[in-house]
């Protein structure tokens, strides 16, 4: 979100004629009473840029919701790749789900986790699952989901988790990328990504500077494989994440969320790794990924482009658990089967053979 805002043009009678409707008989009224210079009161009523703060207490002066008024930039996105073929693939297995319309289920683990970042002050989080159960494209998905257009999602899939999903910045760190494992490296992506001022040097107490000085909107970074940045990236050390910690909880006025991903729970992981922050013990939210639910499982096969029969779908069900990853296998391997015009039950086979290097999740 931008760090300075304006009152949208078709606003701007109803802003200045809540001057007066508000006991102020002028502009210097309200300047004395906000404390603001009459250059700034002046801007905001004439529809010009003002700081984010005195854009929101201005409004609040005037009776007025601030998200209501503000001038919205038109979002201009870049096109999406598409395969080669124009075609999107149905069932995805090699690689975290990133479009929305292709991730199904966890209906009650997003409730919980947009719950926490839909108020104020933001809750961190973590997710917790077995090594591909699902975590990174459930990241994913809380970054996309609130902000793609209707036309790219499935019909009646839910998308209004958030008042004012236009408001947020998120930030997607992976910290198997090497860029990610350095301390100014990390630093810098944060900050590139919230559109902010990169310091020279950038290190943790220009970052720290920079950041509680900037951030007034609603911000979730969402940590991916983080066991793997404290087991490798001896520059993350516990100062680091302490640093991270105090942010959060002290400087940015309740509008900074961390939601990371792990496969066990994030002190224990900490305890495995050798580290002691207590950056770890501020997740006052878990998220299990398990299966999912029969219902949820069945939207998946269903969204095959060729329908599959009864028993194709009961067999599906029942050899997968009804684990994301093994019912994408078995989907896929069933659809290519009928796009080939084959009508034995070689797809089983093949299905399960590819199963074989996931079976972990099937372990109690």
């Amino acid at each position: 979100m931008a760090r300075s805002l304006r009152v949208a043009p078709e606003y701007s009678e109803k802003v200045k004629s809540a001057l007066g409707r508000n006991g102020y008989p002028s502009q210097q009224s309200l300047a004395t009473d906000t404390g603001f210079s009459l250059s700034t009161v002046k801007n905001f009523l004439t529809g010009k840029s003002v700081d984010y703060l005195n854009f929101v207490e201005l409004s609040k002066k005037l009776g007025l919701e601030w998200q209501d008024i503000a001038y919205k930039e038109p979002e201009t996105q870049p096109p999406k790749p598409q395969p080669t073929n124009g075609e999107a693939s149905p069932f995805i297995t090699g690689a975290p789900i990133t479009q929305p319309r292709y991730f199904f289920g966890r209906e009650k683990e997003l409730k919980r986790l947009f719950n926490l970042l839909k108020r104020h002050p933001l809750q961190n989080s973590a997710i917790i699952g077995k090594k591909r159960s699902g975590k990174t494209s459930l990241l994913h998905y809380l970054k996309n989901i609130t902000t793609t257009p209707a036309e790219q999602l499935r019909p009646e899939q839910k998308s209004d988790w958030l008042p004012h999903p236009e408001n947020y910045c998120w930030i997607f760190v992976d910290l198997q990328d090497a860029r990610m494992q350095s301390r100014e490296g990390l630093l810098k992506y944060i900050l590139e990504s919230l559109k902010m001022q990169v310091p020279t040097p950038c290190n943790l107490d220009r970052f720290m500077d920079v950041v509680s000085d900037n951030l007034h909107s609603p911000t979730v970074i969402l940590l991916d494989e983080i066991s793997v940045g404290l087991q490798r990236c001896s520059e993350l050390d516990d100062g680091f994440w302490e640093c991270l910690r105090s942010l959060a909880t002290n400087h940015t006025g309740g509008n900074l969320a961390f939601v990371l991903a792990t496969p066990e729970s994030p002190i224990e992981m900490a305890h495995n790794t050798g580290h002691s922050s207590p950056f770890f013990n501020i997740f006052g939210y878990t998220a299990y990924l398990g299966a999912l639910a029969e219902t949820e499982a069945r939207k998946l096969i269903a969204s095959s482009p060729i329908p599959f029969t009864d028993e194709d779908v009961e067999w599906i069900l029942t050899e997968s658990h009804c684990w994301p990853l093994l019912l994408q296998i078995l989907c896929r391997e069933r659809l290519f089967n009928l796009e080939e015009g084959e009508n034995d039950d070689n797809w089983r086979e093949e299905g399960l053979r590819q199963m074989k290097s996931f079976t972990h999740l099937l372990d109690s």
